[in-house]
């Protein structure tokens, strides 16, 4: 049986309005029998191109450098608002569970959840599309979807997996 332990390490989030770095301390599960690698425990709220169970080799974790090795399958999504997110986070959580996916991370005006691509992405976007309905001022975005770089270019890994669209 492996020995496993949790860490919490820093990945890049962007940059603030001074080109400045912002990182997004993240928590890990390493193996006794894989200390260069670990799998994030969470989707993040701001780091891109990373969702929960995805496997990254550890390069350099004082300057936040790190290699996607696989991914999980899970799509990281992302809903931010204006306002509190208390009431949408109610109803949305429990659509998500019964789907299989989870609430990975809540603040007063972000929530992040995990889903299986299994699902689909057509599914997964009715279910939000109708819960934000009515909640105007507030956006949800995929946060491993889409090349970090340009924000528009599909990554397209999902492909690799088995999904019922």
């Amino acid at each position: 049986m492996k020995n496993t332990k949790k860490l919490e390490l820093p990945f890049l989030a962007g940059l603030d309005n001074n080109d400045q770095p912002v990182f997004e301390s993240l928590e890990l599960e390493v193996s006794s029998d894989r200390p260069d690698h670990a799998r994030l425990i969470k989707s993040p709220v701001l780091a891109r191109n990373l969702a929960a169970g995805d496997t990254i080799k550890i390069i350099n974790p004082n300057t936040a450098e790190y290699e996607l090795v696989a991914r999980s399958g899970n799509l990281c999504i992302r809903l931010f608002g204006k306002d509190e997110l208390n009431n949408l986070e109610q109803v949305l959580t429990s659509a998500i569970e019964k789907l299989g996916g989870s609430l990975d991370n809540k603040t007063n005006r972000a929530l992040v959840y995990s889903v299986h691509i299994s699902i689909g992405f057509r599914k997964i976007e009715l279910l939000l599309d109708e819960a934000c309905r009515d909640y105007p001022e507030t956006v949800w975005y995929y946060g491993n979807v889409y090349d970090p770089e340009d924000g528009i270019t599909p990554l397209e890994w999902w492909l690799d997996f088995d999904r019922l669209d």
